[in-house]
């Protein structure tokens, strides 16, 4: 005795081959494809936009900590902080959740080639510790400005300022300080630096006002003696750090003051905040309208195959397998939508990290080309998403194929 075949293997036999039937290439065939590339685009779009904003938020933040690290420790009405070491070891001794901890010495002044003269804000490190922007972001030259016993000592600066004043590695450039807490110019203090690197963040107003010396040389420079500005800090989790900027304080004590990126750099993270905003209602909108394109799609489909659903109902297919047959078409197109959507989104955004076709103006986007962040993520939910919409939008169709009477259909057969 013969099996019976399945109802669900034979809705989904059936639904394929509408979809794939050669001799059906006519308007259900146009909006079929039609609502395939709507899916596609859809899909493709949103991942994109997706993978742009959190390239935004990731670059901004490392280029941030860069030059501000997770968090700065220093002291009310700019006082000067003595006995560093000891305050690092007390600091790293009671937080387990500092990672690193480096002093810093900070104050402007001006820097003086050749051709040129400009301000700047001129910050001493310790190379031994240091984590800032001279040090990984270096695009030219080497990291060594270790302090020299005699001779010229040594600077890194970013590459907008060196192309200011027109200089390149190996020259010498004269850099003025203020001594001490003086403000007045007659008092100002003057060293010779050679330049033995560049550092480009692409965040254009810091490329052009940071320069970094060793941190003796600053001391030297500035006429402060062993005392620092403040201390870099950077933490195992970022969730903490606004805890962390009450806490290390108030274990130090007065005058003693710190805070995260996020409370330096409000207008920033507020900026990328308000870009994820409309992302919900941009992804709805978009979703809509495919789901609407597979609602029309299997409409007229039901209208071009009347006849022989009528057909098929009078041979016995219930109207659970009815559904189940417009279901699956809806379903097909949607996950093949998805999958193209997705296929072209990975190959744009890997073009883009590769070949970066689209530069921005760093003076206004902190970056000086499109950033891209690939997360499976962002492939996950948005695929999810539009597979569940295409199948919620094959309800309506499949309903209302399982409900035409099949003696109207065949009456003019």
């Amino acid at each position: 005795m013969r099996k019976r075949q399945p109802q669900y293997s034979i809705a989904q036999f059936i639904a394929l081959r509408y979809l794939t039937s050669r001799h059906n290439r006519g308007f259900i065939s146009f909006i079929t494809l039609f609502a395939t590339i709507g899916i596609t685009l859809g899909v493709a779009s949103l991942i994109i936009t997706l993978s742009i904003l959190d390239g935004f938020e990731k670059t901004i933040k490392e280029n941030v900590v860069s030059f501000t690290s997770h968090m700065q420790l220093f002291a009310f009405q700019n006082q000067m902080l003595k006995d560093p070491d000891d305050i690092i070891h007390r600091v790293m001794a009671q937080f387990p959740d500092v990672m690193e901890m480096t002093p810093y010495l900070q104050r402007e002044g001006m820097i003086r080639s050749e051709k040129g003269i400009e301000g700047v804000l001129i910050k001493g490190v310790d190379p031994q510790t240091d984590f800032s922007a001279a040090k990984q972001r270096l695009i030219e030259g080497v990291y060594d400005i270790d302090e020299r016993k005699e001779g010229i000592q040594r600077i890194i600066l970013g590459k907008r300022l060196a192309e200011k004043l027109e200089i390149s590695i190996g020259s010498r450039v004269l850099v003025y300080g203020l001594g001490g807490s003086s403000l007045t110019l007659s008092q100002a203090r003057i060293m010779q630096f050679e330049v033995v690197g560049f550092y480009e963040t692409g965040m254009a107003d810091y490329d052009a006002s940071f320069v970094y010396i060793h941190l003796r040389n600053a001391q030297r420079l500035f006429q402060v003696g062993p005392s620092v500005s403040g201390y870099d800090i950077l933490v195992n989790d970022v969730s903490k750090l606004d805890s962390l900027s009450m806490q290390i304080p108030e274990f130090l004590g007065y005058p003693y003051y710190a805070k995260s990126m996020y409370q330096m750099y409000r207008n920033l993270f507020m900026w990328i905040e308000l870009q994820k905003k409309p992302i919900p209602i941009i992804l709805g909108l978009i979703i809509i309208v495919a789901t609407v394109n597979v609602v029309g799609t299997l409409l007229m489909m039901v209208m071009e195959k009347s006849r022989q659903i009528g057909v098929m109902k009078t041979l016995g297919m219930n109207r659970k397998t009815l559904v189940r047959l417009f279901i699956i078409q809806g379903v097909h197109i949607g996950v093949v939508g998805t999958v193209l959507g997705n296929i072209v989104a990975f190959v744009l955004c890997w073009l883009e990290l590769q070949y970066k076709f689209f530069p921005l103006p760093s003076g206004i986007y902190f970056m000086t080309h499109v950033p891209i962040e690939l997360s499976v993520w962002n492939f996950f939910l948005v695929s999810t998403i539009a597979i569940g919409m295409s199948f919620l939008a094959s309800l309506i169709p499949s309903r209302v194929a399982a409900q035409l009477d099949p003696i109207k259909l065949l009456r003019f057969l």
